[in-house]
C-alpha cells in the first residue's frame, strides 16, 4: 500500500505532500490541473522512463520519494531523482539501485491502469493466471507443476546420459588416465604435511643430533647430570618432610619425576640414533613431496581434494560403465512421468475450457454495467506443439480477446485502444479474478471516460469494492465516483508570480461537498447542486457502511467462479 508520497520539482508542481490510506482514494480537479502528473510520478517509483522535460523549469533535479507498507508488515522506502540533464537514479531503502532493480523493487506492489504501461494485465501470459485464479484452479495447477518437474528432471537426466554415452569410450579412456596417475601415487591424508616435518629433521641432522646427544648427557652421563643430582635433592627433601609434613606432597611426585625424566633421556638417545641423514633418504622424500605438489595444483590445491577427486573419478567411471542399465531405468520412469503430466495437465487443461465459458459470460455481463453493453468475450486457448511447449502451467497458451462494439471482430485485449474502455476492461478482470496479493495498491485513471450518470454510479461502487481488498487511487472527473472514496483529495493549480504550481489538499466535511458540488454543477454553484452534493456524500457514507458485509451496486448474485 503506498502511505506516503512527497513530489519536488516535478513538471508545474513545485512541491507537495500526501499521506494516503487504505481503501478507495479519490483525485480530482478541473482538466490540466496536473492530474496526470501524479500518476507519472508513481510511473516513475515503478521503474518508468525519465526525461530532462519531468524537471521543473528552473531546477536542476526533481525528486519523488515514497513510502509502502509491505502484506507482511514492514515498511519500503523508495526514491527517484531526475536531472534537468536526463540522467535519473534510484533508490531502495537508501540503497542506489538500477531501474531494474527498482521496477522488480517495487512493481508487484502498483498496477497503474488507463495508461499503456505498468499494465501486467495486457500480457497474455498473465491471462492463464487470472483464468486460473477465476476458476478456483490454482491448486489443481500446482500439482501441474510438481508434475512437470519430476518429467522435466528426468527427461534432463536422460539427456546427460545420451551425451555421456556419445562421448564414452573417449571419457572412460581420460577417467582411467587420471585415476592410474593418482593410483600410482597412493596419497594418505596427511602425507605431505608429515613429509615436510621429516626433511626439517633431515635438513638440520647434524644439529639435531647433536642437541640429543647434549640433553641426554646433560640428563643422565655428564659429571653434573640431572638425574644423579636429583637423588641428592630428593634425600634432602625427604629430611624435610619428617620435619615438616609440607613437604611429604613433593617427596610423593619423585617417582613420577623420575619416570618422566627417564622417558625423555631414552627418547632422546634412540630418537638420534633413528635419523637416517643420509642424501638418498633426504633426496627421497624431496621426490614424493614434488610429486604430491605436482597432483595437488592438478587436482584442486590439498591433499585431501586430491583424494577427493580420485573418489569422485571413481564415481563416474562407475556411472559410466553401468550408464547402459541406468538408461533403460530412466526410459521408464520417463514415460511414466509422462503419462502422469499429461493426465493430470490434460484433466487442468479441461477444467480451463469449462471455466474459460463462464469466465467470458461473466466479463461480459461486469462490462455491460460498466457502460459497454455490447462487449463479446471470449477465452482463447493455443494448445503447446509437442513436448518443447509444456510447461508448469500446463499444455495451454490462453489469450483473452473483446469486441467493445457491434459489428467488430474480437481482438486481443491488447490491442484495444481506448484508454477508457482498456481501464473498465481493467476494473471488471480485477473485480472478477486477481493473483494479486491484499493491500496492493491499484491506480485507475481514464475510468470514467466515456460513462456517466447510472453506469458512473455503478463504476463508483465496484472501486470501492476492490477498496476492500486494495488500495484504490483514482482520478476521476464525475461526482458518482469521487463520493464513493473512502478520502478525498482536490488538485489545484495556481499562478503565483508569474508561476504555475499544482498543489493536492484532502478535503473533508464541507469541503468535500463543495468540491464534489463543482464536478456537479461547475463554476456556478447553486444552494441546490449544494445540496445534491451532500445528500450524495452523505448517501455515499452510508452505503459504505452497510455494504461492508454485502456486494457492490451492480454486481450479480454470482458466487466468486462466476456461476
Amino acid at each position: 500500500m503506498l502511505r506516503f508520497l512527497s513530489i519536488r520539482h516535478l513538471a508545474v508542481i513545485d512541491e507537495l505532500a500526501l499521506e494516503f490510506g487504505p481503501g478507495l482514494n479519490a483525485l480530482t480537479g478541473e482538466t490540466g490541473a496536473g492530474k496526470s502528473i501524479l500518476v507519472g510520478a508513481v510511473g516513475l517509483l515503478v521503474g518508468g522512463r525519465a526525461s530532462a522535460d519531468l524537471v521543473r523549469t528552473g531546477e536542476d533535479t526533481a525528486s519523488i520519494q515514497a513510502v509502502f507498507d509491505r502484506p507482511d508488515g514492514t515498511e519500503l522506502i523508495v526514491r527517484r531523482e531526475v536531472s534537468s540533464q536526463g540522467r535519473s537514479r534510484a533508490f531502495v531503502d537508501g540503497a542506489l539501485v538500477t531501474t531494474a532493480a527498482l521496477r522488480d523493487a517495487v512493481g508487484w506492489l502498483v498496477d497503474l491502469h488507463g495508461q499503456h504501461e505498468h499494465q501486467l494485465l495486457l500480457d497474455p501470459a498473465s491471462h492463464l493466471d487470472l483464468l486460473d485464479a477465476f476458476g478456483g484452479l490454482t491448486p489443481m495447477r500446482s500439482g501441474v507443476a510438481d508434475a512437470f518437474r519430476a518429467w522435466q528432471s528426468l527427461r534432463d537426466e536422460r539427456q546427460r546420459l545420451a551425451q555421456a554415452e556419445q562421448q564414452k569410450a573417449s571419457r572412460l579412456e581420460f577417467l582411467a588416465f587420471q585415476l592410474a596417475e593418482i593410483d600410482r601415487a597412493a596419497p594418505q591424508p596427511g602425507e605431505d604435511e608429515e613429509l615436510a616435518a621429516s626433511r626439517q629433521v633431515l635438513a638440520n641432522a647434524d644439529r639435531v643430533q647433536r642437541l640429543c646427544a647434549e640433553a641426554y648427557t646433560a640428563l643422565y652421563e655428564g659429571d653434573e647430570a640431572a638425574l644423579p643430582t636429583l637423588g641428592t635433592v630428593w634425600k634432602r627433601v625427604s629430611d624435610l618432610a619428617a620435619l615438616d609434613p609440607k613437604f611429604t606432597a613433593y617427596l610423593e611426585a619423585r617417582e613420577a619425576i623420575k619416570s618422566q625424566l627417564d622417558d625423555l633421556a631414552f627418547f632422546l638417545r634412540s630418537y638420534a640414533s633413528s635419523i637416517d641423514a643420509s642424501p638418498a633418504r633426504l633426496q627421497e622424500i624431496e621426490d614424493r613431496l614434488a610429486l604430491l605438489e605436482r597432483l595437488k595444483r592438478k587436482h584442486g590445491g590439498a591433499l585431501d581434494e586430491v583424494i577427493e577427486k580420485a573418489a569422485a573419478l571413481r564415481r563416474e567411471r562407475d556411472t559410466l560403465e553401468h550408464a547402459t542399465e541406468r538408461a533403460a531405468e530412466i526410459e521408464a520412469a520417463l514415460a511414466t512421468a509422462r503419462d502422469a503430466y499429461q493426465q493430470v495437465a490434460g484433466e487442468l487443461s479441461a477444467r480451463r475450457r469449462t471455466a474459460a465459458v463462464v469466465f467470458a459470460r461473466s466479463l461480459a455481463q461486469s462490462l455491460g454495467d460498466l457502460a459497454m453493453p455490447n462487449t463479446r468475450c471470449e477465452v482463447r486457448f493455443t494448445e503447446g506443439d509437442g513436448e518443447a511447449r509444456w510447461s508448469e502451467r500446463g499444455l495451454d497458451e490462453a489469450e483473452f480477446y473483446i469486441s467493445p462494439n457491434p459489428g467488430e471482430e474480437l481482438r486481443p485485449l491488447a490491442r484495444i485502444a481506448s484508454g477508457g474502455e482498456l481501464s473498465r476492461v481493467m476494473l471488471a478482470l480485477k473485480a472478477l479474478a486477481t493473483t494479486d496479493a491484499p493491500g496492493k495498491t491499484l491506480i485507475f485513471d481514464e475510468v470514467d471516460a466515456g460513462i456517466g450518470g447510472a453506469v458512473a454510479d455503478v463504476v463508483g461502487a465496484r472501486l470501492q469494492h476492490l477498496g476492500r481488498r486494495f488500495q484504490v487511487l483514482c482520478i476521476t472527473h464525475l461526482p458518482q465516483i469521487a463520493a464513493y472514496g473512502a478520502a478525498h483529495y482536490r488538485i489545484e493549480k495556481h499562478v503565483r508570480g508569474g508561476r504555475t504550481s499544482t498543489a493536492v489538499v484532502r478535503v473533508d466535511g464541507p469541503e468535500r461537498v463543495a468540491e464534489v458540488a463543482r464536478m456537479i454543477g461547475g463554476a456556478d454553484v447553486s444552494p441546490a447542486v449544494m445540496a445534491s452534493a451532500s445528500e450524495m456524500v452523505t448517501l455515499r457514507s452510508v452505503q459504505a457502511k452497510a455494504k461492508g458485509k454485502g456486494k457492490p451496486k451492480g454486481e450479480s448474485s454470482r458466487d466468486a467462479h462466476g456461476t
